[in-house]
């Protein structure tokens, strides 16, 4: 099952400490979440080696590799496909966000940032991972659930006389052990009221 009480993880990468003290205290006070920092590129992609967070706030100007080059390499690596990656950038040409979102990214907010925006946008991709996450949880257990189904599916041949059943070996087993080997199902032995008017009322 999906663990609905954990904390989404965010990922703040910026190699302006600053910056990060203040996306922190901002976050901190307005979201249950759980925070990691990076402060370059290749940091934010050794992080997440380790652990994968449900959002990433992504610094554009970075030396050595851009955020555009960092989204870039999120994207290439399928595990991390459905993680929103939300631009943080002084820049606000159209050529320049048009670029940010061929790159990969989900959003932006510019610097400097209206705290409500942020947070308003931060909310939003976060809410819409954990729905998708969840519907692929759901998801993962109907196929499952399909998946136990259909072994049961099919021509089962059955004897018309002892009702045992004939497996793909060829061999005949009582009815209650095929089903219970090719299901979850369980048994509990009972007695019908036809058979034990048979087999006791008449004595």
């Amino acid at each position: 099952m999906s663990d609905k009480s954990k904390m989404p993880v965010i990922l703040v990468v910026d190699d302006n400490p600053q910056n990060l003290q203040l996306v922190a205290g901002l976050l901190n006070d307005a979201l249950a979440c759980d925070l990691c920092f990076a402060s370059s590129g290749a940091d934010a992609l050794e992080v997440m080696g380790s652990i994968a967070p449900d959002l990433i706030l992504l610094d554009v100007n970075m030396p050595e590799m851009n955020g555009f080059e960092v989204c870039s390499a999120i994207r290439a690596t399928p595990e991390w496909l459905d993680i929103p990656v939300i631009f943080l950038t002084a820049q606000r040409e159209s050529d320049f966000i048009v670029k940010g979102f061929e790159a990969g990214g989900s959003d932006y907010v510019g610097k400097p940032f209206e705290s409500r925006e942020l947070l308003a946008r931060v909310q939003l991709h976060l809410e819409l991972k954990l729905k998708r996450d969840e519907l692929k949880h759901r998801n993962d257990e109907l196929e499952t659930a399909i998946a136990r189904i259909k072994r049961l599916e099919g021509i089962i041949p059955i004897c018309m006389y002892c009702k045992k059943i004939r497996d793909n070996d060829s061999a005949w087993q009582q009815m209650e052990r095929y089903i219970s080997e090719h299901s979850d199902a369980l048994f509990s032995h009972g007695i019908c009221p036809d058979c034990f008017a048979e087999r006791y009322e008449k004595s």
